[in-house]
């Protein structure tokens, strides 16, 4: 009859040095384009509803989105501008998740 051995959990080997920093950048990649998908949500939803437009937080919002819309903000020229905004931007923020999570998956590829 064959001996068995009590079940042992497999031990993990402490990461390295360069997989932290993989680690690390993976994170910072996936908050990075978060933060740019949500700036520019916030930035459609500012324009769809009424807001202030001399509200400071609105400013500030409409600043940033307009510099990460990566130059699709007059992609398409729709004949109701509320439409207009939410399909340019929504695609800017789609573009920004889409390629975070592919480098995201490229860093964690070719990390050892």
């Amino acid at each position: 009859m064959a001996e068995t051995r009590p079940h042992r959990p497999a031990v993990r080997p402490a990461p390295t040095a360069r997989q932290r920093a993989a680690d690390i950048a993976v994170w910072a990649v996936k908050v990075v384009s978060r933060a740019a998908a949500l700036v520019l949500a916030l930035y459609i939803a500012f324009r769809i509803f009424p807001t202030n437009p001399a509200n400071s937080l609105v400013q500030f919002v409409e600043a940033v989105a307009t510099t990460l819309s990566l130059g699709m903000s007059d992609l398409f020229r729709l004949a109701d501008a509320r439409w207009q905004v939410l399909v340019n931007y929504g695609l800017a923020a789609v573009v920004w998740l889409v390629l975070g999570s592919a480098v995201a998956s490229l860093i964690r590829r070719v990390s050892p």
